[in-house]
């Protein structure tokens, strides 16, 4: 047997389906932009140029077609014999085989540009996505390092107050990348706005809202994506944005009292917190009262007074000299005819910073502290008070609760509170360490202070005093594990 000498025959070209085209284009657009164009250029049985005018070849199959084809990108009249396509920035060149029919080709190169063009768009969405990304991690350290005014200046936004979720987990990088846009509402200057973003392995989100409005639009958002990646968060109260960084240590502490799955708030109070107990319209009318001869730095100025404990620390919330913080406070006394450094009025008048703003206006104005109940009968009456405060401190027995009044009345000291129980300071740590075991609370937040406060107070009768403690060998209370 002999054989010819024209060598074998060439493979029958495979014939393509219009629709395999399109699936095969998409399939290597899904990788990149230089896969596509190997693939286009193995379907057209031919070459494939995507070029730059300005700045030359992009990708080319084969490398020695890309000055070719930039020269078709430039001058197309002087190669008819190409399908040449532009786009925004780009030229796709295309050269086909000789028996790759004209309809293959111009589906190839259409199909090609769509998915270039959309690839581009993802390209744009991702860096903006970075951007924004990279917007919000710098906010929340302006806001954490107390430059409000710049942070507010970069968004643009009318906020006033912030509320800080924070979240950790195994899963928070999965539910950063995944909820990052979902929890993104409008960014217009009027609307609130949220921030989010991964700070030291904690996903965090601070929603930007005003005092009346907008305070607890993102909680169940949050909820949702705690529950979902089985994230323990926790959530401060509102406060005015030149103090974020109480809510933040707010929000820090709550976590470690949240389950997976959950959110705790910075109060722990649930149910018993008084903005739930009161009728929402009835307090707001109530602080609008309080608050009407305050203008708003002076309200700024006690609320920084009242949740950091003590002019030297609110100075430096609001970046200015203790003597500057002690006239203000001063000013503010005489406004409210009320004795600040008292304990019961630091309550009241925090409860009423909390209050949302009336829906009508007020013309008349109310008193604090005095003789009157610690929580006035125009938000509770004293029966309804009385079971507000029994509820919230029934857990404890008396001398818990003698020693946590007795500490209260002292503004949260522990030494003074010790000498006057009569008690060594690390007994009285001990026992109010049960106390926010006990009611489930954290001790350290002013929210929960004042509102225990104002319990304590509502229960108090002649027995709930420190003198009442039985004694044994002088210091220590007779029965009591400390």
């Amino acid at each position: 047997m002999t054989t010819g000498s024209a060598g074998p025959v060439p493979a029958r070209p495979v014939k393509v389906t219009r629709q395999q085209v399109v699936r095969r284009l998409t399939r290597a657009a899904a990788h990149s932009d230089a896969r596509l164009i190997a693939e286009a250029a193995a379907l057209a049985e031919g070459w494939v140029v995507l070029a730059d005018p300005m700045g030359g070849v992009v990708c080319s199959t084969p490398d020695t077609a890309g000055p070719e084809g930039v020269r078709a990108a430039a001058h197309p009249q002087l190669y008819p014999h190409l399908t040449i396509r532009s786009m925004a920035g780009a030229v796709l060149v295309v050269r086909p085989g000789a028996a790759s029919p004209a309809s293959r080709i111009d589906l190839i190169a259409r199909t090609c540009v769509d998915l270039l063009r959309m690839r581009a768009r993802v390209r744009r969405e991702e860096d903006t996505h970075r951007t924004e990304q990279r917007l919000h991690a710098a906010v929340l350290h302006l806001l954490l390092s107390g430059q409000s005014h710049l942070a507010t200046d970069v968004l643009r936004t009318s906020a006033t107050h912030a509320t800080v979720f924070r979240l950790a987990g195994q899963l928070v990088h999965a539910a950063y990348q995944s909820h990052w846009r979902e929890v993104q509402p409008s960014v217009s200057p009027e609307a609130h706005r949220m921030l989010v973003c991964l700070e030291g392995g904690e996903l965090v989100v601070i929603v930007l809202h005003g005092l009346d409005h907008d305070r607890h639009v993102a909680r169940p958002l949050v909820a949702r994506i705690a529950y979902r990646h089985q994230l323990a968060g926790g959530v401060s109260d509102p406060l005015p944005l030149d103090m974020v960084a109480t809510a933040w240590a707010e929000a820090g502490t709550a976590r470690h009292g949240a389950r997976s799955g959950c959110l705790a708030s910075a109060t722990f109070l649930g149910s018993h917190g008084l903005l739930r107990v009161v009728p929402a319209e009835r307090l707001a009318l109530w602080s609008a009262a309080i608050l009407k001869p305050l203008n708003r730095e002076q309200r700024r100025t006690m609320e920084a007074y009242l949740r950091s404990g003590s002019a030297q620390a609110a100075a430096a919330v609001l970046d200015v000299s203790e003597g500057t913080v002690r006239a203000r406070l001063r000013g503010i006394g005489t406004l409210l005819a009320a004795e600040l450094d008292n304990p019961t009025v630091q309550a009241q008048l925090l409860l009423a910073l909390r209050a949302p703003a009336p829906s009508r206006r007020v013309g008349t104005s109310a008193r604090l502290g005095g003789p009157h109940p610690p929580l006035p009968t125009g938000l509770l009456d004293p029966d309804d008070a009385h079971r507000w405060a029994s509820a919230l401190l029934r857990p404890l027995d008396k001398p818990l609760r003698i020693a946590l009044r007795c500490w209260l009345r002292h503004r949260g000291r522990t030494a003074p509170a010790a000498s006057e129980l009569g008690l060594s300071r690390s007994t009285l740590t001990n026992w109010l360490s049960k106390c926010g075991r006990t009611l489930s609370v954290d001790l350290s937040s002013a929210t929960v202070r004042a509102e225990l406060h104002l319990a304590a107070e509502t229960l108090a009768t002649p027995e709930d005093t420190p003198a009442r403690l039985p004694r044994r060998g002088g210091r220590t209370y007779r029965g009591h594990q400390s």
